[in-house]
């Protein structure tokens, strides 16, 4: 890149950009910059997706694209690291040695390529002498990408763990990870207390809700009991820890105790086919309406049309969960009354009696329960509703809490830590 100007950088690895599933990220993205915050994305590979979200097209951000595969870009990586490597040879060097130590413990060409992208990041998404901090959303591949490059440039590191990044990695190598960075953010108060039992030398750890926009999914209108024939409302990837499959039974349950339901699912994934299959073996391929991925503003509509949000999180054997995800922020703002199970992090916003109704996972029995109960009693529903949206409103405004987010950057981003601090100030 061209010699830059003296403003520090933000720059942002993260695995795909944009991804529609993955719309707290550029929210962020956004939202750091209307406070001031200079951002630049690098994307571990190209777009895979044609739907985004609006706000997309909000972000001045400039994108930088690493080849995803390196022997179609062979030629192209080579150059960038031989020059990453004569610019930076004694951090060019301290990157390679690392990777060769991970490299002999994993076995994985992954290791390599994640090396070879460091080194075209810091040619292509750095400028000489640029003030810049790599922040990288999830910690696995872009983390490690994030930290040879900061070896390379000398540039500090930071990232953000989410879920499955954290809880299905080995936690010698999360720790490992923690102790390179300057300082680690995690979406949920039980990832933090499981990330800082990993640091190995007190690494910062800072427990920031993603949020949503409230001014978007706002249900302060109010809305009508619920009468027959119901609908129910998930909106998720397809995916095993996702716990579609107990909803579906669930359901199942309802209808053969009488109840006239049907189930709007929006998201797509691997699940999809045997989702399915399920509903038709069930009898209930009728009430099932299969939506695919949607933009925001579509899916608003469903939030307003249904009764009883449903999700019934699990744990799968190697470690994958979720963590409060954005979707049952999203339909507790919407004024929609939420059935989930207590898994992870979600009893953070869920819990039960008070904010949602909660049951053990792979319980489609207690599941269909607590949606008859839901669907019956105007009471609960109307008490458990307005706690929600106070719940949500209190710790889940995303411009809120992107402030506190550009407080930690304010603070520990950069070299010397607090060069970000200058920014907020101006703002």
């Amino acid at each position: 890149m061209a010699v830059a100007d003296k403003a520090p950088v933000l720059v942002m690895v993260l695995k795909g950009y944009p991804r529609i599933s993955e719309t707290f990220i550029s929210n962020e993205i956004l939202l750091l910059e209307s406070l001031g915050f200079k951002v630049r994305i690098v994307s571990m590979r190209d777009p895979r997706e044609k739907l985004r979200h609006a706000s997309i097209y909000r972000i001045r951000a400039d994108v930088v694209y690493l080849p995803e595969y390196i022997r179609p870009a062979l030629g192209e990586l080579v150059y960038e690291n031989v020059r990453a490597a004569l610019a930076a040879p004694a951090g060019y060097l301290r990157a390679a040695a690392l990777a060769a130590r991970h490299f002999l413990r994993t076995r994985k060409s992954a290791t390599i390529k994640h090396l070879l992208q460091a080194g075209f990041l810091c040619r292509r998404a750095l400028a000489p002498g640029e003030p810049a901090h790599l922040h990288a959303h999830f910690a696995h591949s872009p983390t490690s990408v994030a930290l040879y490059a900061g070896l390379i440039s000398g540039l500090p590191v930071s990232f953000t763990g989410h879920a499955k990044d954290v809880w299905t990695q080995a936690p010698e190598k999360l720790a490992e990870k923690i102790g390179r960075a300057a300082f680690v953010v995690t979406c949920t108060r039980a990832n933090a207390a499981y990330l800082r039992r990993l640091a190995p030398n007190g690494t910062p750890v800072h427990a920031v809700y993603h949020g949503i926009d409230l001014a978007l999914f706002d249900g302060g209108g109010g809305r009508e009991r619920p009468v027959s024939p119901y609908r129910l409302l998930t909106v998720a990837r397809l995916t095993a820890k996702k716990g579609l499959d107990t909803v579906l039974d669930a359901l199942g349950l309802l209808v053969g105790q009488g109840l006239d339901v049907s189930w709007d699912l929006v998201g797509e994934g691997e699940e999809r086919e045997g989702l399915a299959a399920r509903a038709e073996a069930l009898g209930l391929a009728g009430r099932v309406r299969f939506h695919g991925a949607m933009p925001h503003e579509e899916v608003l509509a469903l939030y307003r049309q249904a009764d009883v949000f449903a999700l019934a999180c699990r744990v799968l054997p190697n470690g994958d969960r979720d963590g409060v995800p954005n979707v049952v922020v999203e339909a507790m703002a919407m004024g929609l009354p939420v059935a989930a199970t207590d898994v992870s992090a979600l009893p953070e916003l869920v819990r039960d009696e008070e904010t949602g109704l909660v049951c053990r996972p792979d319980d489609p029995a207690a599941l269909a329960g607590n949606i008859a109960r839901l669907l019956a009693d105007g009471k609960l529903r109307d008490r458990m509703v307005a706690a929600a949206r106070a719940a949500v409103a209190r710790d889940f405004d995303n411009a809120a809490n992107t402030r506190r987010l550009a407080e930690v950057f304010a603070r520990h981003a950069g070299r010397p830590a607090g060069t970000f601090a200058l920014v907020r100030e101006a703002v």
